[in-house]
């Protein structure tokens, strides 16, 4: 994050010692001293307050692409796709060197289980078809009734519960605590392996739900609990507005109860009244650190045309390690 010069305010400082003494300093003139540290520390602030614009897009749209929209001035930090179960691209493995050395920041993602608007683990009714003997034909003969059998499939319903299909990585049935305890093992084996530095923010992206249901909870929360316990990064959260505030309550108690005060970073979509200007924190949600506010998009810059979701974040790096209070 941009830091204050402090610099100019020790030169705020030494006019003021000068003016207050009497004491004569040779040019720049006091006045002058005194409006360019106010200009620098007023810049500072500006600075270290004002949203940072990001993109983010499924894959990697390469080198050159990238440096072009960097050039372009307009987004300095760009989301940066972990392999993971629900978003099976790769294209973004082993770029982390390129674009820190372009200059670019980055927000790490990592896509897990979702709910697909169905409950796990939900009972289902399907419809299965068994043979057995069923009566076809009711005769008279000789007087006497006669009665005759024969096979035939018939319908039968039955409650199932279901599972993930073989081999799937990315299923509804795959929600649950036990899934998000491996999720985010897998998230921190790649999170390292790309080589982010300590302390970096893993967003878990969560998309958006009608209901939450308590597999769901369980799942966030177990792999919110196992990124704890490694300890070498951050759980953050991508979030849809209409989940945030139950998604941050959970979640801070685990942090809570984990001793950890500090609230966690979340990035938002949330389409209504986005303006760049505006900070995350002014869209509703005071705890949000990232805002996602543009959706499925197509911007060219430098004759480069790219297919993006559009970002507002505090941070020009969201998932860098700042310390606390910068």
């Amino acid at each position: 994050m941009p830091r204050i010069d402090w610099r100019s305010i020790l030169a705020l400082l030494t006019a003021g010692i000068v003016v207050s003494t009497g004491t004569r300093i040779a040019t720049p003139s006091i006045g002058s001293a005194v409006a360019t540290a106010s200009a620098n520390i007023a810049d500072d602030l500006s600075t270290a307050a004002a949203p940072h614009l990001g993109f983010d897009t499924f894959a990697y749209p390469g080198d050159d692409a990238m440096h072009a929209w960097l050039s372009a001035d307009k987004y300095r930090w760009v989301g940066y796709y972990l392999p993971a179960p629900c978003h099976n691209d790769d294209s973004w493995e082993g770029k982390r060197d390129t674009l820190s050395q372009m200059g670019w920041g980055m927000a790490v993602i990592y896509v897990g289980q979702q709910t697909w608007g169905r409950t796990p683990g939900q009972k289902i009714a399907i419809t299965r078809y068994v043979t057995k003997r069923v009566k076809q034909t009711v005769r008279t003969r000789s007087g006497k009734r006669v009665v005759r059998y024969v096979n035939k499939r018939v319908p039968v319903r039955a409650l199932i519960s279901p599972r993930a299909s073989p081999g799937s990585s990315c299923s509804t049935h795959l929600v649950s605590a036990t899934r998000g305890v491996r999720d985010a093992s897998d998230a921190i084996a790649r999170t390292a392996a790309e080589g982010f530095a300590k302390g970096t923010v893993i967003f878990l992206d969560i998309e958006r739900m009608d209901f939450v249901p308590k597999a769901m909870r369980d799942y966030y929360k177990a792999w919110t609990q196992r990124v704890l316990d490694d300890g070498r990064f951050r759980p953050g959260y991508y979030a849809h507005s209409y989940n945030a505030n139950l998604i941050y309550r959970d979640v801070k108690q685990v942090l809570t109860e984990d001793g950890v005060s500090t609230d966690p970073p979340f990035w938002i979509a949330r389409t209504q009244g986005f303006a760049t200007d505006k900070l995350p924190s002014e869209v509703g949600h005071a705890f949000a650190q990232v805002w996602q506010g543009v959706l499925d998009i197509v911007e060219t810059h430098n004759g480069v045309k790219l297919p993006i979701d559009v970002n507002v974040a505090q941070l020009p790096s969201p998932s860098e390690d700042y310390p606390a209070g910068e």
